[in-house]
């Protein structure tokens, strides 16, 4: 998954003009292949502490209709964003807006919001501190957020490796370069990816104009990226890219094995006879069993909703389905066996980690829980779409081109996994981030990824 910092001038005052500059930020990053876009401190009005302090009317809400552009380019271009500014805080003293960091997902749906924790100087006396950690979950990455003077906490960083977080987002207003100092230590102390979106152009109260060099640490610490200084800078702004698909959460991860199953007992269908109106997979590729055709009925009926949803002349395709615990248990071995033939100094833990970008381990299969589908998209007549890589291709066979979020595919194989990818979330379904034609639900990843108690399937054996 690319990432990216925005970095532009602000201007003051204008939150029209403010969030047209973000809305087209957005859809030049998508056009990269970016996933999540975060933009600086009150960036959406410029770090202007007297005009907040003036007018009550620069705090938004997240349905705001001045945020409408952002929402929109976030809906259109499949892109999050974390836009900071001034929010309105339900319960704070005389009505004190917080300095605030609203998170919209791809489909312009708000995520989650992070109030500033430690405020600097005359923040203290014009906004309410936050009072909770700034958590979100997307495209199987664990993100924490934080807002500038908060970094010099060292604490905000440890809590959110501690939490499993494993990429940290920074939306500030430095005015030195010297303040910038902070942030390669909390990505080697912690062992966190850390993207940092600072300000540029004037300031107001303790800050002077925005030093800008918005960047990327890698976890040992490393600066991988970097925007320019402040002055002189591009109008049109500038974006700082980093990939972090090594922090993707790995059906191997001890979280995954950790969620609990409440087994809700629904039966699998087969889809043939359930759904006759939806492509299943192709007669040729099923065994003997007909497994590959056959889902949980709650998945089936999510499928249904899916396709509905997606623009005309277009369908899905089962290509996979159920499949048999001994059957899942010999793909992953015999993946795990291609593994150390080719890397025989690897260790066990490593090969077992590796062997999960590709096939999930047997023991937390969602497809042996009935609960994963492997899906294409087609035309009308059931000709398959580019999807940038064949179904089923591995990390080594396409160069990692089989990553969701994967940079470097064609624009219309990225529009194709994205449309695919909104229909699918929106009926209740999450991907696995390493496989674009891996979707599920009910199983132990869809309830970590989604917050759920526990799993609402597992494994099953068949009949």
């Amino acid at each position: 998954m690319l990432i990216a910092a925005a970095q532009f001038p602000s201007r003051r005052h204008d939150i029209a003009a403010n969030a047209a500059r973000m809305a087209a930020l957005l859809a030049r990053a998508a056009d990269l292949g970016v996933s999540l876009v975060v933009f600086a401190e009150l960036a959406l009005t410029q770090y202007d502490l007297d005009a907040v302090a003036a007018d009550p009317g620069l705090a938004l809400t997240p349905d705001d209709t001045r945020l409408a552009p952002v929402r929109q380019a976030c809906r259109a271009h499949g892109v999050g964003a974390v836009v900071n500014l001034p929010a309105r805080e339900p319960g704070a003293p005389a009505g004190r807006p917080g300095i605030t960091s609203f998170v919209f997902g791809p489909d312009g749906a708000l995520l989650t919001r992070y109030t500033k924790r430690h405020l600097f100087g005359r923040e203290g006396a014009l906004f309410a501190p936050g009072r909770t950690e700034g958590r979100f979950r997307l495209g199987g990455i664990h993100f924490s957020l934080a807002t500038c003077y908060d970094n010099s906490f060292p604490e905000l960083a440890e809590r959110a490796a501690a939490d499993g977080c494993r990429v940290y987002l920074a939306s500030s207003f430095h005015s030195s370069a010297q303040s910038l100092t902070k942030y390669p230590e909390r990505a080697r102390d912690n062992g966190l990816h850390v993207l940092l979106a600072n300000g540029v152009g004037t300031g107001s109260g303790a800050s002077g104009p925005g030093c800008g060099l918005s960047g990327a640490w890698l976890p040992d610490g490393r600066r991988v990226a970097s925007a320019g200084p402040g002055a002189g800078g591009p109008e049109e702004g500038e974006l700082v890219l980093t990939d972090v698909r090594d922090a993707v959460v790995l059906m191997a991860d001890p979280a995954v094995a950790a969620v609990p199953v409440r087994e809700c007992g629904e039966p699998l269908v087969d889809v043939r006879e359930a759904a006759p109106g939806l492509l299943a997979p192709e007669a040729g590729k099923l065994t003997a069993d007909g497994a590959a055709a056959y889902l949980r009925s709650g998945v089936l009926e999510r499928l249904l909703t899916a396709e509905r949803a997606l623009p005309d002349g277009l369908r899905l395709r089962l290509a996979e389905g159920y499949r048999p615990p001994a059957l899942q248990r010999h793909y992953f071995e015999e993946y795990a066996d291609t593994l150390r033939e080719a890397h025989p100094d690897w260790a066990a833990e490593r090969v077992h980690s590796a062997a999960s970008r590709y096939v999930s381990p047997p023991e937390i299969a969602p497809h042996s829980a009935g609960g994963a589908a492997d899906l294409i998209l087609t035309s009308a007549d059931g000709t398959p779409v580019d999807m940038g890589t064949r179904l089923n291709a591995s990390p080594e066979e396409s160069d990692g081109a089989c990553y969701t979020a994967a940079p470097g595919i064609s624009a219309a194989a990225r529009r194709a996994r994205r449309t695919l990818g909104a229909a699918l979330t929106a009926a209740g379904l999450v991907n696995y981030p390493t496989e674009w034609w891996h979707w599920s639900y009910g199983d132990r990843y869809w309830a970590l990824e989604t917050g759920a108690d526990a799993a609402l399937y597992g494994p099953k054996e068949p009949a």
